[in-house]
Formats: C-alpha cells, sequence, structure tokens
C-alpha cells in the first residue's frame, strides 16, 4: 500500500521539542491497513525499528497481513515513518523552513518524547482515540513504553520485542563506531556502518550455520572479498545506502543512546494514572546478545515494581537480535494471543 503525507504541525502551531527547539512544518508519512471500526476499537499501532518505514507489510511480513498475528483482516493498523526518518517523515534531510536547503547537520536533536508526540498527534488526525494494541520491535518497542507513560491507557496492548530501556556501555560504544564511520567518511561510511550493526543484529551461531568458513567460488588468497561472509555484509552494506539517509542514521542511533526512562522515578508510576492502562508483552530471543534478555528483565522489573500488569517470555531463536522480524518456534503465537484477547 502507498504511504500517505500528512503535515501534524505548522509555524502557527508548532511541535515543542524537549529540548526546547520548535520544529515546523512536521510532514509525517503513514500507511494504514485494513478498516476502522465504527466503533473505532480495532486500531493497532506498529513503531519500527531503526531502518524501517511505514509499509510494515513489506519489512514485518510474519507480523503484519491477512490472517498473520497483526491481522489486517481484523485490526485497523497504522504504521508511520517516525520523526528523525529519511521515508516522507521530517527529517535532517528535510527542508529547513528559514534556509530552503535541508536541515542537515542543523537538525535538531530529537527525544523518544518527541517521537511519541508525533504518533499522537498522527491518531488524532486520524479520529483514533484509544488502540487496541500496538506492537514494536527493538526501537519500535522504545516507543511504546515511552508512549504508555506519556499517554497514559491511549494504548490498550503493547508488545515490546527485542527492546531495551537502557543501552549499555557496549551498545553505545557500536553506534559510536558507526557514527564516526559516516562522520569521517561521508561518501563510504554508511555503509561500513550498516555492515558493523548487521553483525550485532545476528548471532554467532547463525553465520555460522549459513557460512562457516565458505569462500566465494573463483576468489584468491589476498585482502579483498574472499569468504562468502565478507561477500554477504557488502551487499548489506551496499544495498542500505541506497534506501537510506546517513544522517538520519546518526540522529536516530543518537536517540538510542539517550532513551533512559526510568532515570525518572515516576515513569513507570504514570501508566496507572489510566483507569484501563496499558498492559504489556515482553518477548527476548536467547540469541539477541545486541539486547539480550536482561533489557527485558529490567523493563519487567521496573514496571512490575510500579504494580503495571506485564508478562515477560524469553524465546528460543538462532537468529540473533533479527529474530523479531522472523518466526521462530512460539514467537508469532504468543503476540497473537496476547492482541486476540479483549481489551477493557
Amino acid at each position: 500500500m502507498a504511504a500517505t503525507s500528512v503535515a501534524l504541525f505548522s509555524s502557527d502551531a508548532p511541535l515543542r521539542l524537549s529540548h526546547g527547539t520548535d520544529l515546523a512544518p512536521v510532514e509525517v508519512s503513514y500507511a494504514t491497513y485494513g478498516t476502522l471500526t465504527e466503533a473505532r476499537d480495532n486500531a493497532v499501532f506498529i513503531a519500527h525499528a531503526l531502518t524501517g518505514d511505514a509499509h510494515a507489510e513489506e519489512w514485518w511480513p510474519t507480523m503484519v497481513g491477512p490472517g498473520r498475528p497483526v491481522d489486517t483482516d481484523r485490526f485497523f493498523v497504522i504504521c508511520p515513518n517516525l520523526l528523525g526518518g529519511c521515508r516522507g517523515t521530517t527529517g535532517p534531510s528535510s527542508t529547513n523552513p528559514s534556509t530552503g536547503l535541508p536541515w542537515g547537520l542543523d537538525f535538531p536533536l530529537i527525544s523518544m518524547r518527541d517521537v511519541v508526540m508525533v504518533h499522537r498527534a498522527l491518531l488524532e488526525h486520524l479520529g483514533v482515540e484509544r488502540l487496541h494494541g500496538a506492537v514494536g520491535g527493538s526501537l519500535g518497542g522504545m516507543q511504546l513504553l515511552q508512549w504508555a507513560s506519556d499517554a497514559p491507557g491511549q494504548i490498550g496492548r503493547a508488545v515490546l520485542v527485542a527492546a531495551s530501556a537502557r543501552l549499555s556501555a557496549q551498545n553505545i560504544a557500536l553506534s559510536h563506531v558507526a557514527r564516526q564511520a559516516i562522520l569521517r567518511d561521508p561518501v563510504n561510511g554508511l555503509a561500513v556502518a550498516r555492515m558493523l550493526a548487521h553483525i550485532t543484529y545476528v548471532s554467532e551461531q547463525g553465520l555460522e550455520e549459513k557460512f562457516g568458513r565458505s569462500r566465494r567460488p573463483g576468489s584468491s588468497p589476498g585482502l579483498g572479498v574472499e569468504f562468502e561472509v565478507e561477500s554477504y555484509l557488502d551487499h548489506q552494506g551496499s544495498t542500505f545506502i541506497d534506501r537510506f539517509d546517513r544522517l538520519s542514521y546518526l540522529y536516530l542511533t543518537r536517540l538510542l543512546d539517550h532513551f533512559d526512562p526510568f532515570a525518572d522515578p515516576g515513569f513507570a508510576a504514570r501508566i496507572l494514572a489510566a483507569a484501563s492502562p496499558t498492559r504489556f508483552q515482553l518477548i527476548s530471543f536467547d540469541s539477541d546478545w545486541r539486547f539480550p534478555t536482561a533489557h527485558s528483565e529490567l523493563i519487567e522489573k521496573q514496571l512490575r515494581s510500579a504494580g503495571v500488569d506485564v508478562e515477560r517470555h524469553e524465546v528460543h531463536s538462532t537468529w540473533g537480535h533479527d529474530s523479531f522480524l522472523l518466526d521462530p518456534p512460539g514467537y508469532l503465537d504468543l503476540v497473537r494471543t496476547f492482541l486476540g484477547e479483549p481489551v477493557v
């Protein structure tokens, strides 16, 4: 389905960012799937991960579509490209109205709260007051965690898959190296950043099973691409630069670094401010070393200590962090069941 664009903020009513800057206009590219009921009670929001976009059925076909856990024959599914992105929503490659040129590195820093404010404005535009549910993997799950505290009760059920509430020093270090690759080599750096990141999205076992030490046919010893795994990473990098903007990569990875919601002592308690607060399902994968199960355990501990309704599952998979986009046994059934229960 083609994405639609809408202007949600204007110079007369700008988006006030967490850092105090006003941003306008804010264009949002989004797609919807399925039909909204007359009662407007069947909406499900898909929050995409770092490099996703509005086309959820394309990049998450295991999760979204007819007969899938987020069943487009049953639910009215909403998926926008997030603030700071590069697929139709305002970001650093957008035009700065004060100069008529792309924002570039003059684009303001954004927070998770800013991203959620734009999501909520989109719901208002669509006439949806409350979501039956919302599903997000990785960065997508973090958006939903922020949302549940910022707008208590607006999400009935939130599914956070392979998510984190606080990046480790190792995660921040990896993102720093990726950003430095881009800043030091604007031409080739994004491809290198993507190759580095992709290694963290898979597992050692998965790479071993897929490639081992296999060599490319006709290759000879040298410093070029010799092993199949090297060719695979080169492909990941080269195809990525055709669809993603290097500046969005800088801003969105920094957004992840700064996210630390439970540093606010009242964050979890605010989720309970609604008469019908959000219920949470947390899912992690045992081979995910980017956001391992300990990250989900931290979220569970903080939510449960505040009295929030939360369930947590660890799913076996050999595919690492990217498991959230695939179909390891049992995973999709957990989401299907959770979303299928009535929301009160």
